[in-house]
């Protein structure tokens, strides 16, 4: 699209709604201090979900050298002390119930293997809490993979085990529609009311082979069915609170949070400012509603379509969360069910331009760190957030496993 569009009243209303929140936004800095810095380079630090091998699908970069876009290459994971950030082996919901969901997902995974064939001395994809351990005390960044959308599986027990053994380590059940395994938060459908005959099944089968349950992603519904199936502890990894995001599904509500804690599971907090903060969900709400009113009045086909949502910015700015708003809901999984159950799942180069501020790339750990300790979170506890947490989870996974 070349040109300008004109915006509707609502829009310069939701631009004047907003405009508080971008100033105050806007207006925070952080700098971490040698404390912070050495706590996020001498501990390891797992992010639940960063979307590298979705991202260089699109556009490829070689992320074991400084890259120009994006939130995350080896340069930036080693300044800000990110060791073990799990790759996103992400299927779009276009793909299910077709062979080529699970076609992507082992071309994603190659993907993940190149760039480790490219920096064996950078990278080491790990299949284990020890790996990420030993990988740690080597100097060498862990790069273990999760399965975002459990459509490559595709009802076949075999496709899940060639998941296992080439390193899927969680798999999160749904993405953006129901599949053949669960609903998702995001469908209205409710086709299964929750898990599928498969899906309740693939719990088991999941627990029995050693991958974690991830329910980022599906219906209350479906998470509650997994919670009664599961024996062992689930995994959000990447999720934060609806209760600071009122009618957010794809969030947790404070009911489930304490589920979560009973099952001894791992809340991962997603940094996308929609999962942080209420106003930027609105903000979203408004470009679509938007979007939706000029394509009803000048087809799908209008050029000014190209650059909507630049467009749409430069006059309703994003309310970009903070890193403080990302600390509350922190503190809120702690005053409900402890420090044990709560972790980092950033959803970097997976939310695009909506990161909060303080929190733009993977360089920024350290400032999180300044912000527990901020907090007077100690420093045994700020390890647990970092990594302890789904490392304990990960290991449980795997002594369920090797005990069935």
């Amino acid at each position: 699209m070349k040109g300008r569009f004109p915006l509707s009243a609502c829009a310069f209303a939701l631009a004047a709604l907003f405009s508080a929140h971008s100033t105050a936004a806007n207006s925070p800095t952080y700098t971490a201090s040698d404390k912070a810095v050495d706590i996020a380079q001498q501990t390891i630090i797992v992010d639940g979900h960063i979307d590298v091998p979705y991202r260089v699908k699109e556009q490829w970069v070689d992320v074991t050298k400084a890259t120009d876009g994006g939130d995350f290459d080896y340069p930036r994971a080693v300044k800000g002390g990110l060791n073990a950030p799990f790759m996103s082996i992400y299927v779009p919901a276009s793909l299910d119930n077709s062979p080529e969901s699970t076609q992507l997902a082992h071309e994603l995974i190659d993907s993940v293997e190149a760039i480790v064939a490219r920096a064996p001395d950078k990278f080491a994809i790990a299949k284990s809490p020890s790996e990420v351990k030993a990988h740690f005390e080597q100097g060498i960044i862990s790069l273990p993979m999760g399965m975002e959308n459990g459509s490559p599986i595709q009802g076949d027990l075999a496709n899940l085990k060639a998941f296992y053994e080439r390193g899927i380590r969680y798999i999160t059940l749904a993405h953006s529609q129901a599949n053949h395994i669960s609903d998702s938060s995001y469908d209205l459908r409710r086709k299964w009311k929750g898990l599928s005959p498969f899906g309740k099944s693939l719990v088991g089968e999941m627990n029995n082979i050693g991958i974690m349950l991830d329910i980022s992603h599906v219906s209350d519904d479906a998470f509650y069915q997994v919670i009664e199936l599961t024996n062992t502890p689930v995994i959000a990894s990447h999720s934060s609170l609806r209760r600071f995001t009122p009618g957010f599904e794809r969030n947790m509500d404070d009911d489930m949070i304490k589920k979560l804690g009973e099952n001894g599971g791992v809340i991962m907090i997603n940094f996308g400012s929609s999962f942080v903060s209420k106003e930027a969900g609105q903000w979203r709400t408004g470009l679509t509603n938007a979007r939706k009113a000029l394509i009803k009045k000048e087809g799908e086909d209008s050029p000014k379509l190209e650059n909507f949502e630049e467009e749409y910015r430069k006059k309703v700015p994003y309310p970009y969360s903070t890193l403080d708003e990302v600390l509350d809901h922190i503190d809120h999984v702690v005053s409900l069910v402890g420090v044990e159950h709560v972790g980092i799942g950033s959803d970097y180069d997976g939310v695009g331009d909506s990161l909060p501020i303080g929190l733009k790339d993977v360089a920024s750990f350290p400032n999180l760190v300044q912000g527990l300790l901020d907090r007077n979170y100690s420093e045994s506890d700020i390890k647990k957030i970092l990594s302890g947490n789904l490392l304990r989870v990960w290991q449980q996974v795997e002594d369920y496993a090797a005990a069935h």
